[in-house]
């Protein structure tokens, strides 16, 4: 199952399924502050890439939320990882910008690198609590509006777990895209 839509010179598509099993450039981590492996998301790269992921996180310090590090991909399909701490929803003023930032900040470090494809799962929406419909329309605006402002990368991709999380993901891209 996918959707892919035209953003300037990008794709930006919608598909349901595993992070991990994702062959772009870099896939992206729902990470702690610590960059630890926990569960959710970040236990899955973390036990897909092995080892040597968790040694590179500890040399890089804690990560502050809407940071973005990067690393190398190890055992996964993508060469990179690009973790970042999205906010632990508490329905702050901050928590939209936060996660707004996550996505971006990813987005600048992938672009840095020189980068041609990334793939996103849902940033704080499983263990960080924040509503899958609010968020889906935060990450996909910002996501768009990265696009419009910065050439260069490909394919952004979305890879959403659950049919719910698809449906959400792809009415909120089918509204902003009819506007």
């Amino acid at each position: 199952m996918g959707t892919q839509y035209k953003v300037s010179n990008s794709v930006l598509e919608l598909v349901l399924g595993d992070i991990i099993l994702q062959e772009t450039d870099a896939i992206v981590n729902a990470a702690n502050s610590q960059l630890a492996p926990g569960g959710g998301v970040s236990g899955a790269i973390h036990r897909g890439a092995g080892p040597q992921l968790w040694d590179e996180c500890k040399a890089l310090g804690v990560c502050s939320t809407s940071e973005a590090k990067i690393t190398k991909g190890y055992n996964l399909f993508a060469d990179y990882v690009i973790h970042t701490v999205g906010p632990v929803y508490a329905g702050r003023v901050s928590d939209p910008e936060n996660l707004k930032n996550s996505y971006q900040n990813s987005l600048d470090l992938a672009s840095k690198k020189n980068l041609k494809s990334i793939s996103f799962p849902s940033i704080s929406t499983g263990v960080f609590g924040y509503p899958v419909k609010e968020a889906s329309y935060i990450a996909l605006k910002a996501i768009i509006d990265w696009i419009k402002q910065h050439p260069g990368i490909e394919l952004v991709r979305m890879v959403l777990h659950s049919e719910e999380d698809y449906s959400m993901y792809k009415s909120a891209l089918d509204n902003m895209m009819s506007d």
